[in-house]
């Protein structure tokens, strides 16, 4: 598995300084938690999931999520169960008869819904598990935490490496007078389990809903003072240099096109220039799909130290992936930090001449963008994210997914 893998050798070569290195499931932890990227959400009802990833239908998926709670219906259980079993002995089935190799499949993950289920799942699934990264823990607190992460360690063994990765959505973590006791016990018990802890993931849907608010196209998540107080507090706390952990930024719910009340954000340059007519027609494509609102939010998560994101439909994929691979700029700067953070200057001017990097204060920076330059490559210097998406293609399968 390799991000951009499907781009031709000529177009590598014209797009990348640094090309995206490969990985599989079986890679270090710190890799997989940069290589999850845009994690594709389905709900286990699908019946094409598993035939599709043999075909290779998607791409740009390196890593996805086979749903049985939010995206299926409590009336559906039954059937997604059996369903998801069904998919498991699929692609179990062709890795055995060498249709498709493990490097040919994307991270899979199953979203659970209780302790008590995942546990009935498990012991059915038995070697089947051998095709799976691990799990999705919803709701995720320190009570009902011990008892997935209790099962998720019953199903490590030396043929089978299993990551947790759980979503922080419930009650006690979005209301302010129990969010930090929540949070700072829920950091205790990941920690006494953190080599399975993959990354920690935010449900801003489910923040949202508790107040009865949802954001707009117009909007970012981070326009929702609630949400982004709560986030300020997730990060915070879980994303320190000192223990922390890569956190996962909120899902995108929109994809199609809609009566729209605010001007577009996205600037016409970076598409005119290089792209001329068809630069535009990408980027007046990319204002009614509503990707220019997921670029938003995407360069806010950046910025805030987010990395990867959910996502529901396979055309958002390129488009976070791209804005994780990282500029030209960026890299040199982080080069120039590593090379020179033994103490023999503090602070030095950037090759681009436009800023200082110091080196004591930007060195966790300079490593954890070295890491994403390693999983998702380095830009040219006269390339940006408009570099990949601008030959994307619409995908017609459509996966509505509430997470």
């Amino acid at each position: 598995m390799k991000h951009f893998d499907y781009e031709t050798p000529e177009r590598k070569r014209e797009i990348f300084f640094k090309e995206p290195e490969s990985f599989t499931k079986y890679a270090d932890k710190e890799t997989l938690s940069y290589a999850l990227g845009a994690t594709l959400y389905m709900p286990a009802t699908k019946k094409s999931i598993a035939q599709d990833l043999i075909d290779n239908k998607f791409s740009e998926l390196t890593s996805m999520v086979i749903d049985l709670e939010d995206a299926v219906g409590d009336h559906q259980l039954q059937e997604a169960e059996n369903q998801l079993f069904e998919h498991m002995k699929a692609l179990y089935d062709a890795l055995g008869k060498q249709l498709i190799t493990i490097d040919d499949l994307p991270l899979i993950f199953v979203r659970v819904r209780t302790p008590q289920q995942m546990k009935r799942i498990t012991a059915q699934f038995g070697n089947y598990q051998r095709v799976l990264t691990g799990y999705v823990f919803p709701k995720f607190s320190y009570e009902t935490g011990k008892e997935y992460l209790a099962i998720l360690k019953e199903n490590n063994r030396d043929d089978i490496f299993l990551y947790g990765m759980p979503i922080l959505e419930s009650s006690d973590i979005i209301y302010k007078e129990t969010r930090i006791e929540t949070l700072l016990n829920i950091k205790e018990l990941v920690d006494s389990y953190r080599d399975y802890i993959l990354n920690i993931r935010i449900g801003a849907t489910d923040f949202c809903g508790l107040f009865g608010i949802r954001r707009n196209v117009d909007t970012t998540i981070y326009d929702v003072s609630l949400i982004r107080d709560c986030l300020t507090d997730i990060l915070n706390i879980f994303n320190r240099q000192d223990n922390g952990y890569i956190v996962s930024g909120p899902v995108w719910e929109y994809f199609s096109k809609d009566q729209r009340i605010l001007k577009s954000k996205l600037r016409m340059t970076p598409f005119q220039e290089r792209y001329g007519r068809t630069g535009m027609q990408k980027r007046t494509e990319i204002i009614d799909h509503y990707i220019d609102g997921l670029i938003n939010e995407v360069l806010l998560d950046r910025l805030n130290g987010i990395v990867g994101k959910t996502v529901i439909h396979p055309t958002h994929i390129k488009t976070v992936h791209s804005l994780y691979t990282v500029s030209h700029e960026e890299y040199l700067d982080a080069l120039s930090i590593m090379a020179n953070s033994e103490g023999q200057v503090g602070v030095l001017k950037s090759q681009y001449n436009n800023k200082m990097n110091e080196m004591k204060p930007h060195l966790y920076w300079a490593k954890r963008i070295l890491q994403q330059a390693s999983i998702f490559g380095v830009y040219n210097e006269d390339q940006d994210f408009t570099s990949l998406i601008i030959d994307t293609q619409p995908q017609e399968a459509l996966y509505e997914v509430r997470v």
